[in-house]
């Protein structure tokens, strides 16, 4: 496994199989019958719904009841009043993943401070510390997927090109750490390029940004956008507009995918794995209500996927076969 990134607090990642349960472990889950409750930033995403099924899977393995999924929907606000409502409930866990930083940081500290595990996903609200207010962050490697997304960009692009950066505007550890890695590699791997930063506040808002972005830029040759969602919003617009510009992003969805083998504007996509995150954050809370000890920061790879690879990245990613639509692009079936 090679991690390129650190922890939120300098951490050095640790493996998934750290996390793993034996069967001694299992059975003593299944007597503990614990009540666990997981709060996303949105349930919709190809991602969310494949990291809440491989979370899923494991505590129903360990007869643990998942009590509630929150759908924040992105909103600061939500994520507060949900986490206050699930303190009320006493869930002997919550997984979290925090929307932002500071407007969230002091709901997922009254959870600690409740005597609930929390195990957070993806991101580490401003000024909670490992063991003191969260057990363990699981995430992907958010610096490696901005430096697989920027050396597959890179290719396609010809030498002193213009290339747009589409970032989200939200303090969010995983999205700044693929941005950072991103304009890092390209200035030590290709400084004839010349970067173009522009930032979305909201989802739909990134194809209006990215609109603006190109009539500023009219020589742009290459976007990279931070993930699959807004870039195929991006897509769209540009298919739409008449306009071919390669895309590089984050996330393999279903319409990624189909973009990529039709020959669309996606080019390259770095790959989280978020069926294994879910199985590694559930194992961790598994571990953590058994009182072992778990690392502060556990990290899984990306996974490079280009039009050749797709099918068989697809399949290692999301554990089904690759959509109907793709095979038939890329001529795999009738």
């Amino acid at each position: 496994m090679t991690i390129s990134g650190l922890g939120p607090h300098g951490e050095r990642a640790a493996p998934p199989e750290r996390v793993s349960l034996l069967p001694d472990d299992r059975a003593a889950a299944q007597e503990a019958a614990w009540r666990v409750a997981v709060v996303l930033h949105t349930v919709d995403s190809d991602w969310a719904k494949q990291q809440l099924a491989g979370m899923v899977g494991i505590f129903g393995d360990c007869g643990a009841a998942v009590i509630d999924v929150v759908d924040c929907g992105f909103s600061p606000e939500r994520q507060v009043a949900a986490l206050d409502r699930l303190i009320a409930q006493r869930p002997d866990a919550i997984l979290s993943l925090p929307v932002a930083n500071e407007e969230v940081a002091a709901a997922h500290a009254r959870v600690a401070a409740a005597g609930i595990t929390l195990v957070l996903l993806d991101n580490a609200p401003t000024g909670l510390l490992p063991g003191k207010h969260y057990t363990a962050l699981v995430s992907a490697d958010n610096f490696g997927l901005g430096k697989i997304a920027a050396a597959g960009l890179s290719a396609h692009l010809a030498q002193g090109a213009a290339v747009g950066v589409l970032g989200f505007a939200a303090d969010f550890f995983a999205t700044n750490e693929r941005e950072i890695a991103f304009t890092k590699w390209l200035q030590t791997n290709r400084a004839d390029l010349d970067l173009h930063v522009a930032r979305f506040d909201r989802m739909d808002e990134a194809a209006e940004v990215s609109k603006r972005m190109v009539a500023e830029h009219p020589a742009l040759a290459g976007l990279f956008v931070v993930w699959d969602t807004p870039a195929m919003a991006v897509s769209d617009w540009l298919r739409h507009a008449g306009r071919s510009l390669p895309i590089a992003t984050v996330d393999l969805g279903e319409a990624a995918a189909i973009d990529m083998a039709r020959g669309g504007s996606t080019c390259c996509i770095a790959a989280q794995q978020p069926y294994q995150q879910g199985i590694a954050a559930a194992q961790t809370v598994i571990l953590s209500l058994l009182a072992r000890p778990v690392p502060a920061w556990i990290a899984l790879p990306g996974i490079s996927v280009t039009r050749d690879t797709v099918v068989e990245s697809f399949q290692k990613v999301w554990r089904q076969p690759a959509p109907k639509e793709v095979l038939r692009l890329l001529g795999l079936s009738g």
